[in-house]
């Protein structure tokens, strides 16, 4: 890959006020380019990814290229937000990591069947979470070719537009 990437939005979606905290010290050890966006559970991601309420200017929303999710959060828990995210076509391709302290076989499985891009547990170091950061950094912003920002650059986008 040759060509210079503009920086991405990530979107976290984790209720821990200190696992946030955590993650925006670690992001910015590495990925400071990119800009790093925070909401408290599943209906705030909700509102953030279809810009309804405070999140209804889109300069408040930048589409995210890729969401962290946890997956206990209150008033709706992260389970409910990816099976929602991947049922959108107009949100489904945006990759979804689960990052949750959640080692239960069931919810890797079930993760995966409602459309996970990866399952990562939570590291328990602050080290660790720098590490693993600087790897999905590396991967999600530099190796892989993520979809574009808008719809509009999508081939079809004005059947995906009506079928919405």
């Amino acid at each position: 890959m040759g060509t210079s990437r503009q920086p991405l939005t990530v979107l976290v979606a984790d209720d821990d006020e200190d696992d946030r905290a955590l993650i925006e010290r670690a992001w910015a050890k590495d990925r400071a380019a990119n800009d790093l966006r925070f909401v408290e559970d599943g209906l705030e991601l909700t509102e953030y990814l279809t810009q309804v309420g405070k999140y209804a200017p889109p300069a408040s929303a930048p589409r995210p290229a890729v969401i962290l999710l946890d997956l206990n959060m209150p008033k709706k828990d992260g389970r409910e937000a990816l099976r929602e995210i991947k049922a959108n076509p107009n949100l489904c391709q945006i990759p979804v990591i689960i990052l949750t302290t959640s080692q239960d076989e069931e919810d890797v499985w079930r993760s995966y069947k409602l459309g996970a891009n990866s399952y990562i547990t939570k590291p328990v170091t602050f080290g660790a979470l720098v590490d693993m950061l600087q790897v999905l950094g590396k991967y999600w912003m530099e190796v892989v070719d993520l979809p574009p920002a808008s719809i509009d650059h999508y081939p079809g986008a004005s059947v995906l537009r009506i079928l919405h």
